[in-house]
């Protein structure tokens, strides 16, 4: 018997510190969280432009919408940071307005819809590899006729807001 409680009772200390453990090093892990954050959005202010013009080819290169061209982007100066709850990547979402011109031939020359400007979000990913070092990337992913913030409410299942970069609203 005497086995027994030496055995439960080596047990219970070894969950005590677990646990000990666990909230002591909770405060070092935010701060790395933070820092990383930060890191992140420097980065993202400092490849913008680059960023910006990439979004533009790679947008346009996708075909859609199906029968128009891309031919203008206004990107807007706030920036809203979202984590993708199932893996933890971080994504910048940007309002935008979009203009697009009728391909000759592709069926929408007629449509008078096609000159007005759109309203929508670009998507740039932040890309991470294990020494926590990391660069922007995007894909040309948009989100038509929803702004950052609706964005991440639309997405609210795969997507939580992690911070806001406000401008002073659209300029």
């Amino acid at each position: 018997m005497g086995t027994a409680l030496w055995f439960l009772c080596t047990l219970a200390v070894a969950a005590l510190a677990g646990v000990a453990t666990a909230l002591a090093l909770r405060p070092i892990r935010l701060a790395r969280a933070a820092e990383r954050l930060s890191r992140a959005q420097r980065d993202f202010h400092r490849q913008r432009e680059q960023l910006e013009a990439k979004f533009f080819d790679r947008a346009a290169a996708s075909g859609k919408p199906r029968g128009l061209r891309w031919s203008d982007i206004r990107f807007y100066d706030d920036v809203l940071y979202a984590r993708e709850r199932r893996t933890g990547s971080l994504k910048a979402l940007v309002a935008i307005d979009v203009s697009f011109e009728a391909i000759a031939g592709g069926g929408m020359e007629e449509v008078e819809a096609v000159s007005t400007v759109r309203a929508a979000t670009a998507e740039f990913l932040y890309e991470e590899n294990r020494w926590d070092q990391g660069r922007w990337a995007t894909d040309g992913r948009v989100y038509f006729n929803l702004l950052p913030s609706a964005t991440v409410k639309y997405l609210a299942s795969d997507l939580e807001l992690v911070a806001e970069e406000p401008a002073g609203g659209r300029t």
